[in-house]
């Protein structure tokens, strides 16, 4: 059996996942989808009376999708879904995990790597997070979970962009774009969007291209819309999206994000023996703190690219395609996390290079 493709949809609460789902749903696609409702008794308080007496809950859809809620370990769903698929019990193309708004979609992700019958089973696709246009400033400032949420997508989505200026509009995707540069963003109107923008995007398969805003990548480009305005990522940024009313008269105090992204460029090769040392010891230390990274690396000894990527303390590596004739060999390397260290990173790769 193929692996089944595996969609992650996050955000805080109110951004419109639910609506963007339902849009998804009814389309004509052809393709059964199975949905999987990661609330945490959220509301639903009904539902959990209700289902007291059956441990499995999985209702067939009209549409030949699926829903199921989870109330135990989504371990243990996906391996119940996977099961009943390869006996032909039930009949579905690809998985979308729904999470809560309040949830870190890191151990999400993580159990698609973690546990081998789920790898063998799945192909986790992507992380796609909506983010609420009119709440983002408020969220983002006062919630690390929606901050986390933006660190760790593929693509996002950025809802209600009807009901705020377009000035505020324009700062949020700033904002979003120096919390993670890898992920494309979106404006959706009432959850349409077109299903090549949901699925198949291969944010987490490792041959995937390393999608990195060209802007982000040149220290001197001015972004869209902000001729001028230029800082690193975590430097001080009196831009307005960095700043949230305090009710005192409109005054505004400036916030610091603490998901921050940072790049690593060279065009010398690396030692293959060094670099695997100092991810490794990283890892170790600031693993928690790592959300997603990913890289496409030259390497002494080897005319193919390293494609590498991980989530917390997941890392895996991968050969990628030969490097072109024609190809400058360099090393992209991007880093998304709270608080991470920059310069001792960046030093530390700096050492590993031949």
């Amino acid at each position: 059996m193929s692996l089944i493709p595996a969609t992650i949809l996050t955000g805080f609460l109110g951004s419109g996942k639910t609506t963007l789902l339902k849009r998804v749903l009814e389309e004509a696609h052809g393709q059964k989808i199975a949905v999987i409702e990661n609330e945490f008794g959220e509301e639903n308080i009904d539902s959990d009376i209700l289902v007291t007496e059956s441990k499995e809950q999985i209702i067939q859809m009209s549409n030949g999708c699926i829903c199921c809620s989870i109330r135990e370990d989504l371990r243990a769903t996906l391996q119940l879904l996977a099961a009943k698929k390869r006996k032909g019990l039930l009949d579905f193309d690809r998985v979308v995990i729904e999470t809560t708004g309040l949830a870190d979609p890191g151990p999400v992700a993580q159990t698609f790597f973690m546990d081998e019958e789920i790898a063998e089973s799945y192909l986790l696709d992507s992380i796609l997070t909506l983010v609420d246009a009119k709440h983002a400033a408020t969220q983002l400032n006062e919630r690390q979970e929606a901050r986390r949420q933006v660190g760790f997508a593929d693509q996002i989505f950025i809802s209600k962009t009807d009901l705020v200026a377009a000035e505020e509009v324009d700062a949020l995707m700033h904002r979003l774009k120096h919390m993670n540069p890898r992920a494309p963003q979106k404006a959706v109107h009432f959850g349409d969007v077109a299903i090549a923008d949901v699925f198949d995007l291969r944010g987490f398969n490792l041959n995937a291209k390393l999608d990195i805003d060209p802007d982000f990548l040149t220290e001197e480009a001015g972004h869209e819309g902000h001729e001028g305005h230029n800082h690193a990522p975590g430097e001080h940024c009196d831009h307005p999206s960095h700043s949230a009313k305090d009710g005192q008269g409109g005054r505004h105090h400036h916030h610091d994000d603490d998901v921050k992204s940072f790049v690593f460029k060279s065009e010398r090769p690396f030692d293959a023996a060094r670099l695997e040392d100092f991810l490794g010891a990283i890892v170790n230390i600031y693993g928690p703190r790592m959300l997603r990274y990913k890289g496409v690396l030259s390497m002494q000894g080897t005319d193919r690219k390293v494609i590498f990527q991980g989530v917390h303390q997941l890392m895996g590596s991968d050969l990628g395609p030969k490097w072109a004739d024609d190809e400058v060999r360099n090393s992209k390397m991007v880093f998304i996390g709270l608080e991470l260290p920059k310069d001792i990173f960046l030093q530390g790769l700096e050492q590993c290079l031949v």
